[in-house]
């Protein structure tokens, strides 16, 4: 029998992997079923429902992003606190959190609701895209809260050692989301509001199934029960996970910015081609962001303990799989552009050609674009929200601005391409240079 890998472990490549696979795979997954929903946008329903969908994303996104934040900061302390052999506390904290998630997803939901609509206009969105964005955004807007805790227990669930079950319960969502997919478009022809029901679907399972458990006796570190207000660790999980919030409400600002430039630049084949991209691309990060979500609570146990060769172990192993991730990632999206350009847009001959090219010009960020996700998840790890958050605020709104609005004045609609490329290589470089200057701080 397979004997099962703690926190508190020294961690070989072997073993590293071993425990960051379930998270990688869980990312992976939920990109697959977002894939998934493309597929089924773009082929049964059209290119202009399809486009609305991409438009209204990064909306859905910044008003969720609290479930990263709890999630990614509180996680650091649970597991920190763990480190520290303060049992009860952390399963005070985490108890206190998933419930703060709870209420704060019902009050962003009903917000939402009401804002959705002008927020669209305001973006640009006008027409049948307007209507198709506002049906598909207020409908996913009702599982808001339990999407909400899916995210934040996508960390917990690791600190918890329980990885594997994090990932059965993705698959399991992944798979109500496909099903309700081809039921609701394929089979019923609900168009939009099929696949905006199959996504509030599955995210319902999902946030279920991990209450379900965690609320009840369970094997692993973690169980919600009572929780007892405590205003300094709340703080202190809004400050480690600052930098996941700034990071998923500036990518979302960022996706409003390109669909607006392309809209400009291309029309409505341009944002249809970046959607096609963002479901892509979520695939290929998902590699970056399910590492480094799987090893942050190994990084903070360690870091509670006070156990800095084990630090130095997981940052220079980390650096090297990275790495090579990094060039196999780029290699594959190379050689499979046309084939997955062909999933998505294959059924109209000028947007896929767009598609295929801007790809191929994105997929060179691949080379450079896990170090800065790694370094801000490393930070987080280590309980330094305020560097996190200074690698996010720089990679995803001060550059990401800054390339999108200034490069297509030079190379047109290429520019929005090589935008995303351009700032992933100075992302690097200020992840380097962080990671340099807080070596003796931090003993890794």
């Amino acid at each position: 029998m397979e004997q099962k890998i703690q926190l508190s472990d020294h961690f070989g490549y072997k073993r590293l992997i071993r425990f960051t696979v379930p998270s990688i795979l869980m990312v992976i997954v939920t990109s697959v079923y977002g894939v998934v929903d493309g597929f089924f946008i773009s082929n049964f329903v059209g290119k202009t429902p399809f486009a609305a969908v991409n438009f209204i994303m990064p909306f859905l996104m910044i008003v969720g992003v609290l479930g990263f934040m709890f999630g990614a900061g509180g996680n650091a302390l649970v597991a920190k606190t763990l480190g520290e052999g303060k049992k009860e506390k952390a399963n005070e904290i985490f108890s206190l959190l998933t419930y703060t998630t709870i209420i704060s997803g019902v009050v962003i939901a009903v917000v939402g609701f009401v804002l959705i609509r002008p927020i669209a206009q305001v973006l640009g969105a006008e027409g049948e895209m307007l209507e198709y964005a506002v049906i598909y955004g207020r409908i996913n807007l009702t599982a808001l809260p339990l999407l909400m805790v899916q995210y934040a227990f996508a960390g917990f669930v690791v600190t918890a050692e329980k990885p594997k079950f994090g990932l059965l319960v993705t698959v399991i969502c992944g798979v109500t989301n496909v099903v309700g997919d081809a039921l609701f478009m394929a089979v019923l022809r609900w168009d939009v509001v099929g696949a905006a029901l199959a996504t509030t679907l599955s995210q319902a399972v999902g946030g279920v199934v991990f209450l379900a458990y965690f609320a009840r006796e369970n094997d692993s570190t973690l169980k919600l029960g009572k929780a007892k207000w405590d205003g300094k660790a709340l703080l202190k999980t809004c400050t480690n996970g600052s930098s996941e919030l700034l990071s998923s409400i500036s990518g979302s600002v960022v996706g409003m910015l390109y669909n607006t430039q392309l809209l400009k630049y291309a029309g409505e084949n341009g944002v249809a081609a970046y959607g096609a991209i963002m479901y892509v691309n979520f695939i290929f990060a998902a590699l970056f962001i399910g590492y480094s979500s799987g090893v942050a609570p190994v990084v903070s146990f360690h870091y509670g303990a006070d156990n800095k060769e084990e630090l130095k172990g997981l940052r220079r192993k980390s650096r090297t799989i990275i790495l090579i991730a990094s060039v196999l990632m780029l290699g594959l999206s190379e050689c499979f552009a046309v084939p997955l350009a062909k999933i998505f847009v294959g059924y109209d001959r000028e947007l896929f050609a767009l598609t295929v090219r801007a790809f191929r010009i994105y997929a060179i960020s691949f080379l450079f674009g896990g170090t800065a996700v790694f370094g801000s998840s490393f930070f987080t790890a280590l309980n330094d929200g305020l560097t996190s958050a200074m690698i996010s605020f720089l990679r995803t709104l001060v550059f990401q601005i800054s390339a999108v609005l200034l490069l297509p004045l030079v190379w047109g609609i290429d520019g929005i391409w090589y935008s995303v490329v351009v700032v992933e290589m100075m992302a690097m470089l200020v992840t380097l240079l962080f990671l340099t200057l807080k070596q003796k701080k931090y003993g890794y």
